[in-house]
């Protein structure tokens, strides 16, 4: 049996995208091309930016999703939400409580979803 190490996000420009997951990972891609970024994660996930304009086969959506980022504390996720909203992401959820935790969520430039969470 083998996990999943690998996330790839379809985005309209990787060279904004990369800039964008650079201030919000607070660390710059280990590799950068015209039509591809890729961030390496502290989890050991590999985070892939691709132009969806070159992406083979053909991708077609066929739902949503989100990257998630797990945090401590619920102090955590206001503090996040904070210097997000102050930064200028598109919030699609303000700060709640849900059945699994305490979240907000935010968007990337392309609309991908990006929720923060302290778990319940």
């Amino acid at each position: 049996m083998f996990d999943p190490n690998f996330v790839l996000l379809y985005v309209s420009s990787p060279e904004a995208s990369a800039k964008f997951y650079a201030e919000l990972l607070g660390h710059a891609p280990i590799e950068a091309s015209p039509t591809f970024a890729m961030f390496k994660l502290e989890s050991g996930v590999m985070l892939g930016l691709w132009a969806k304009h070159t992406v083979e086969p053909t991708a077609t959506p066929v739902g949503g999703g989100e990257l998630a980022f797990a945090v401590g504390d619920n102090a955590t996720v206001d503090n996040t939400y904070d210097k997000w909203s102050t930064r200028g992401l598109t919030i699609a959820q303000t700060p709640c409580k849900l059945d699994f935790g305490y979240t907000f969520v935010a968007q990337d430039p392309d609309g991908h979803r990006l929720r923060v969470f302290a778990p319940a």
